[in-house]
């Protein structure tokens, strides 16, 4: 299917941040824009915005002034509906009502021409039930940008159940042509990313409620470890807690209240109290002028008299930490085991999912310390561990020295199961999956969706399929059984690979 071709006028309903900024987009691409909003002189000022943005970048060199001249003359503000009719897509980026988006729908049904697109970038509405009072229902789609929509590189292409395939290959070939990355995705709460990204925020939460670290840790270990571009609390004060809070519990009702998406009870305080985050100074940190931000809690350094490194066995995922270590003029010494390193007193180990204590009680290891997951070893800056309730001081001094040789630095987090990232990446990966196994979206369109919308250092499936095909299954399954809820069941996807020893990807 071809793309609108750029003599196609497009017009964007709704001139706040994202409508004027999908109005960029579009514009950008060589259409003429034309640009709505109900509120008086609000069209004017959204094209404003575009041009107070873009001539920084004229100033700064980065963009000609002629190409945002030109930009600019594409983009027409107008006063009524009926200068829509014209059009070849109509793009609403209204309030998210349900009642006042069909109203619309219906005035542009009126108005247009039939070959007219009509597209909503509704984040939370169901497209079928947007379409269900139109007479032709086939012609809407879902067009969800990422805020902001001119930096922002995924669109999701939402299929209603009545959306033509047409009309949806040609609005996917369309925002390919305007430089995003599209993924098709069918109409289910949350579609790819709101869905797929609630453990993200779900976990971090549920830990830090469970006194395992404190924020400021967290979003550290998150940042330093897992390859993240924020951690879960700076970002949800950037979104604003009352934005994140309502996306939570819309997706848990949405799903009949499954426990997958249930909302945070910290989080639903700090809505209540008022402290929404940076918009209003004060959320999980404070952004007041003379605030600092808290420090992550360090282990400080320590010596040890080990030099030597035992590797016992296959250390699977850690293997790459273990080339870093044996890059620090240690004496490594390789021999049979159950996969694990011993240094001085400490016995450390990849978390399976089970806290150190239970581990340490089922393998007789007293002196265990769990290491959690990194996205790469070989550059983390920051690892999380946890020891045993049985293991002694020294252990955990030791545990921390062997990493501290490598330039890592050590955060000590109480003993939970599944420590941080192995949990975080474990969640997502498995909700990915159950989002793959109904058919929202293909596996590497849900992994595109994540890494292009959030930017996530990779793909939650294909993180699974890199930590092997079982480990994933056995990390939920040891918390779910920890826990003894519903929460971490493991998708049937995950199960299935587990016994046919593959992965998403092979």
């Amino acid at each position: 299917m071809q793309p609108l071709a750029t003599s196609v006028p497009v017009a964007v309903i709704g001139a706040g941040a994202m409508g004027s900024g999908i109005a960029q987009v579009a514009g950008q691409a060589g259409h003429q824009v034309f640009l709505l909003d109900q509120r008086e002189g609000a069209a004017e000022a959204g094209r404003q915005s575009i041009a107070n943005i873009l001539q920084r970048r004229v100033d700064k060199g980065k963009m000609e002034q002629a190409d945002l001249d030109a930009l600019l003359d594409r983009i027409k503000p107008v006063n009524e509906l009926k200068e829509l009719a014209e059009a070849g897509l109509v793009i609403e980026a209204i309030v998210e009502d349900l009642d006042i988006k069909r109203s619309l729908l219906a005035d542009l049904e009126a108005l247009c021409d039939d070959s007219t697109i009509l597209a909503t970038n509704t984040s939370s509405i169901s497209v079928t039930a947007l379409s269900a009072e139109m007479q032709h229902p086939e012609r809407l789609v879902g067009m969800h940008f990422f805020n902001p929509a001119p930096l922002m590189a995924l669109v999701e292409v939402i299929k209603g159940l009545a959306t033509s395939d047409d009309v949806a290959k040609c609005v996917y070939a369309t925002a390919g042509q305007w430089g995003k990355k599209p993924v098709t995705a069918t109409s289910t709460p949350g579609f790819i990313v709101n869905r797929v990204a609630r453990p993200f925020y779900a976990e971090s939460l549920r830990l830090l409620q469970e006194q395992t670290a404190d924020s400021a840790t967290l979003d550290a270990i998150v940042r330093e470890a897992g390859g993240f571009r924020m951690g879960p609390f700076e970002l949800t004060d950037l979104i604003g807690h009352d934005v994140n809070y309502a996306v939570t519990t819309s997706v848990f009702n949405s799903y009949y209240q499954d426990t997958r998406f249930l909302p945070s009870l910290v989080q639903k305080e700090l809505v209540e109290a008022g402290r929404l985050g940076r918009k209003n100074g004060q959320g999980f940190y404070s952004y007041t002028d003379d605030s600092q931000k808290p420090e992550p809690a360090t282990v400080a350094a320590v010596s040890s008299e080990a030099d030597t490194l035992i590797v016992e066995g296959n250390p699977g995922p850690l293997a790459p930490l273990v080339t870093r270590l044996s890059e620090c003029g240690l004496n490594v010494i390789e021999r049979d085991g159950p996969g694990r390193l011993q240094f001085g007193d400490a016995v450390l180990a990849l978390t399976d999912g089970r806290m150190a204590t239970e581990r340490a009680a089922a393998e007789a290891c007293n002196n265990l310390v769990l290491v959690d997951l990194a996205f790469d070893y070989t550059k983390a800056s920051r690892l999380a561990i946890a020891s045993a309730e049985q293991a002694s001081a020294q252990a955990v001094s030791d545990a921390s020295a062997l990493l501290q040789k490598a330039g890592i630095a050590v955060s000590h987090i109480a003993d939970r199961p599944g420590l941080v990232i192995m949990r975080t990446v474990a969640t997502l990966a498995n909700e990915a999956a159950d989002a793959a196994l109904h058919g929202v979206a293909t596996v590497s369109d849900i992994d595109l969706a994540m890494k292009a919308g959030l930017n996530y250092p990779e793909g939650p499936l294909r993180w699974s399929d890199s930590l092997g095909f079982s480990l994933v299954h056995q990390v939920l399954t040891h918390l779910q059984q920890s826990y003894g809820e519903d929460r971490y069941r493991p998708a049937l996807l995950l199960r299935k690979n587990r016994f046919a020893e593959k992965g998403f990807y092979s």
